[in-house]
């Protein structure tokens, strides 16, 4: 990122755990980031990690969602500050408020919609992690 002439930002609450890997700035919840014509809307979902964040493109179905829920569920829970409960309120509360049209990117993987993972949130709540 740093080559390409981007500051590299983390949450203060990851930050700790990211301190050998260098970073520049902070990022908090409902902070916008614009990159070139995007303008991305940052959502703090912790879960995965204590600062795990997801990003809203302003003007877009598109919801970058790291490793907080993929095609088929939430992602780990087992990194040091992770939870499951955590995790699936965060995707309850966070991520399923937006419409189902909405496209899921995840930080890996294919990709998935709002709409496709919804119906199938109690079968994780009912299987665990």
């Amino acid at each position: 990122m740093r080559e390409a002439g981007y500051e590299v930002a983390v949450t203060a609450l990851d930050a700790p755990r990211l301190k050998d890997v260098g970073y520049d700035v902070f990022i908090d919840d409902k902070e916008v980031i614009e990159i070139g014509n995007l303008r991305l809307h940052a959502i703090h979902n912790p879960g995965h990690t204590e600062g795990s964040i997801s990003f809203a493109v302003a003007n877009t179905p598109l919801l970058f969602t790291g490793d907080t829920l993929f095609p088929g569920g939430p992602g780990n829970t087992k990194l040091e500050g992770g939870d499951f409960a955590t995790i699936l309120h965060s995707i309850d509360t966070k991520l399923f408020t937006f419409p189902d049209h909405t496209i899921v990117l995840p930080g890996h993987g294919l990709d998935s919609t709002i709409g496709t993972e919804r119906p199938h949130f109690q079968e994780w709540v009912d299987r665990g992690w």
